[in-house]
């Protein structure tokens, strides 16, 4: 199979990209049968909301990292395993969490302040505690720990009081104390005797029955499963029985894989470069630890945090964000003071999160944009992150123009004009009224019609196109992206021979140029194609070792005599292409 890049002039008639929401996954939820009009109903709430709290809280608050002195450089919530503590030691710790401290008011109402509007919260970890009264075990919050009663059913009535939706994460083939449950690394049998059992005996015994229970006892909106260790269809289908009297319930993509997929995806910790197809929410610290850390003063700034929430907003995702408590119920006043600050600007700038989809474009350069479609019209969040020097804010969609205004004032307007190929440009004025992100209103009429992105050439005459820019099509569910969102990132998992790139670059200055194309792969006999105008130039995909491994290769040259824009398009061709990683192609003036 054969690569091939074609690049050839634009000429007057515009190249239209429509990019659909609609999700095209099959099956999505594998316990019903529904329509995809019932599953769009079912899944309006979460997808308008955007933005929830993630709550991780147990036993291991107690240690905080720390374990006879010594401290682990992994998540906080992981320490029975890193210090394999024998069970009955870390069941000491039980003694000590008694947290008298926990405001559920505070909590819920620090969530809504936040602009959150669904909470998440452990119920159970990897360690086997319960926070909520288990008939199944004693390994629970009401007996085993001297507070004694529930800790979740009064955070769920303190979110259900502030209209945010409520849900459960569960561990349900990790548990480091019940026999049987100790499977963390892959066949281990964990590192104490107190772990031997079946696994499947701990699926029925305690697994299964607290899913039963929790789900019975909190009136659930979101089930969120994790570490699928050990996990196959066969134990899989002990569990979706007790989702089918909840038709309503939304649950994510970790209780078995690679099967069934689940409501929505779940990367965590990173920020897809250009999204994931169909529904997805990123999962994400403040810190570098999901539990609680004493030692663990990592933060990130408030301006990451709400750029990541804009970044992922313009994907197409939700951002379920972090907190890690204490052991007496308080939470961190980092946490605190970050989540008010994303507050702040949500109270003003909410209307471009909330029910907003993805952007129609590539990500601008100046920061990120939202989209909502409406009747005749689509709005679209211009979320400037760099305010331009020069006043111009280049939108790369080709429709005619309605109104556009400042958000947070909306008598500050703009003025738009119109350019046969580059699209919109905004004529901003004043200065930005938010120094992380301020968001202009652009409303369109119609559908947004996009325009892919030109790529600038370079000061030295250079042009480096990459994924990041690129408009990625696919006629299969395994479409190539983009893992992280940084300008280096590659394009991944470029495994569907279905799948092709779209790049545009602006050339002011013709010439003669040098053609590398950076890639890593395990394998041998892919081909590149690269065609240019008449002249086509091809190169072997080098096995680099490695699919985290690149190397450049030189394809050949080409003369692109005339300035203007052109078009890049990246297809595979014929038999033969295995598993590559593109990170860029780069096209080097020749002296």
């Amino acid at each position: 199979m054969r690569l091939i890049l074609r690049l050839r002039p634009i000429c007057a008639a515009l190249l239209l990209v429509v990019i659909s929401t609609l999700a095209t996954a099959t099956s999505a939820q594998p316990y019903t049968n529904e329509s995809p009009a019932g599953r769009n109903d079912r899944m309006r709430w979460w997808r308008e909301a955007r933005f929830g709290m993630f709550i991780h809280w147990g036993v291991y608050s107690v240690p905080a990292g720390e374990y006879k002195g010594q401290r682990f450089d992994r998540i906080g919530e992981w320490i029975m395993l890193d210090g394999h503590i024998p069970v009955a030691e870390y069941r000491e710790y039980a003694k000590q969490f008694n947290p008298v401290n926990y405001d559920p008011e505070f909590w819920a109402q620090l969530a809504a302040d936040a602009g959150m509007k669904y909470i998440v919260i452990t119920s159970k970890h990897h360690d086997g505690f319960a926070l909520f009264p288990s008939e199944v075990t004693d390994w629970d919050i009401e007996d085993a720990s001297p507070y004694g009663k529930d800790l979740i059913g009064p955070l769920r009535e303190a979110a259900r009081r502030r209209g945010l939706k409520f849900g459960l994460y569960y561990s349900q083939a990790q548990d480091w104390t019940h026999p049987g449950g100790a499977k963390a690394r892959h066949s281990l049998a964990g590192w104490d005797p107190a772990h031997d059992g079946d696994f499947d005996v701990y699926l029925d015994r305690i697994a299964v029955p607290q899913t039963r229970e929790i789900l019975a006892r909190y009136d659930l909106d979101i089930l969120w499963w994790d570490t699928p260790v050990e996990m196959n269809e066969e134990r899989a289908r002990k569990f979706l029985p007790l989702l089918k009297p909840y038709p309503k319930l939304i649950v994510n993509n970790r209780l078995v894989r690679p099967a069934p997929k689940g409501d929505f995806d779940t990367p965590e910790q990173r920020i897809p470069g250009t999204g994931i197809d169909g529904d997805w929410e990123t999962c994400m610290t403040m810190n570098t630890t999901w539990g609680y850390k004493f030692y663990d003063h990592n933060w990130k700034s408030a301006e990451t945090l709400l750029t990541n929430l804009i970044d992922i907003a313009s994907k197409g995702g939700n951002f379920l964000l972090n907190i890690g408590p204490k052991s007496d119920g308080t939470i961190p006043q980092e946490s605190i003071d970050r989540l008010r600050a994303i507050g702040k600007w949500m109270k003003i700038n909410g209307e471009a999160i909330y029910g907003t989809t993805a952007s129609p474009t590539s990500r601008p350069r100046w920061g990120r944009i939202t989209t909502k479609v409406g009747g005749e019209t689509t709005t679209l969040y211009l979320h400037v992150f760099d305010w331009p020097t020069d006043g111009l804010l280049p939108v790369p969609i080709a429709n005619e123009v309605v109104e556009c205004h400042l958000l947070a004032e909306p008598d500050r307007k703009f003025e738009v004009h119109r350019s046969q190929s580059q699209g919109l440009a905004v004529k901003l004025n004043g200065t930005a009224p938010h120094e992380i992100a301020s968001v202009v209103v652009l409303r369109v009429q119609g559908e947004p019609h996009a325009l892919i992105q030109a790529t600038p050439q370079g000061e030295d005459g250079s042009i480096v196109l990459r994924p990041v820019d690129a408009d990625i099509h696919s006629r299969m569910n395994t479409t190539p992206r983009v893992e992280s969102q940084d300008d280096d990132a590659a394009l991944s998992y470029w495994t569907d021979p279905t799948a092709w790139v779209k790049f545009k670059l602006q050339l002011n200055r013709p010439g003669t140029f040098e053609v590398l194309v950076e890639t890593s792969s395990a394998v041998d006999g892919s081909r590149m194609g690269v065609e240019i105008g008449n002249g086509r130039l091809d190169v072997a995909v080098p096995n680099t070792g490695g699919n985290d491994k690149y190397a450049e290769t030189t394809a050949g040259r080409v003369t692109l005599a005339q300035p203007g824009v052109y078009e890049v398009d990246v297809r595979p061709h014929e038999e033969g292409w295995q598993a590559v990683n593109l990170r860029s192609i780069k096209l080097v003036p020749v002296d």
